[in-house]
């Protein structure tokens, strides 16, 4: 399969729902009413369980139990709450799986819910605004692997294609462009793109498999995206391959090693909470 084949995929999706769109809307405006978005997100009673499903989960490490969805979003925060929502629905709108991959659907979210965790605890250390710039990206980031999967299926390549990753999991990309033609990043930009969402969040995902080529004003960007891929990968996570080398980009990328060390410690404390 080509990038070509898999762009002809993105482009016969079907739009994006009404809930999404109107959470879209909301994430463009400058008042953030935390009962504005409660009432769009209510609308899916599905969005609403996976909010409170992740607002629950180790990942986030609340002491007591989370029960209604206008006290998720206010521990959650709004940028986190809008990540979640988006994820959940972008997954549904995609109407695929992870079976290319060798892994339940279900491992999306849950390695969305690391990536933006993660760098809200490592870039929360270094610059706030530019945190909240990227969780959602981070969130997202890896929505094109629904379509990459789907390829790999049809195609009847999983018994070559799952070898592959799990040997090369510290750097997923370079299997996908090798079975495809392309990688997850490259998609997940073009869904967007399709979709009209906010052109930062394009721009920031597109390169982030080599920020190298990215633009000055999203180098930055891309680079931290780049090393909560590596770290946060779909199949060993936080491992010490995958650790070396995230501290390894992040030098040469020119950012400081204690925040980043602060951050994958606090993160496996949360995973081994998970377990």
């Amino acid at each position: 399969m080509t990038y070509i084949e898999l762009l002809k995929r993105v482009d016969s999706l079907a739009s994006l729902p009404k809930t999404l769109l109107e959470i879209e809307e909301f994430k463009k405006s400058d008042n953030y009413d935390i009962s504005d978005l409660a009432k769009i997100v209510e609308q899916d009673p599905l969005m609403v369980s996976t909010i409170l499903k992740t607002a629950n989960s180790a990942m986030f490490g609340f002491v007591s139990k989370i029960d209604t969805l206008s006290r998720a979003i206010n521990l959650l925060g709004v940028n986190f709450t809008i990540s979640i929502a988006l994820g959940s629905g972008v997954k549904r709108a995609l109407n695929s799986d992870l079976d290319g991959y060798g892994l339940p659907s279900d491992e999306f979210l849950r390695i969305a819910n690391m990536q933006s965790n993660f760098i809200n605890i490592w870039v929360g250390r270094i610059d706030t605004k530019l945190k909240d710039e990227l969780i959602l990206p981070a969130f997202l980031q890896e929505s094109g692997k629904f379509l990459v999967s789907d390829a790999i299926k049809e195609e009847k390549k999983q018994s070559d294609f799952i070898p592959a990753v799990n040997a090369k999991y510290e750097d997923i990309s370079v299997v996908e462009k090798e079975f495809v033609g392309t990688t997850c990043a490259e998609v997940t930009s073009a869904i967007f793109k399709h979709w009209n969402l906010t052109q930062n969040i394009i721009n920031c995902i597109k390169y982030s498999d080599d920020p190298s080529k990215a633009s000055p004003m999203f180098k930055k960007q891309s680079q931290i995206l780049h090393i909560s891929k590596i770290i946060c990968n779909i199949i060993k996570p936080f491992d010490d391959k995958v650790i070396q080398l995230a501290l390894a980009k992040a030098k040469e990328f020119g950012f400081e090693e204690k925040p980043l060390l602060l951050a994958i410690e606090k993160m496996q404390d949360r995973l081994l909470e998970e377990k």
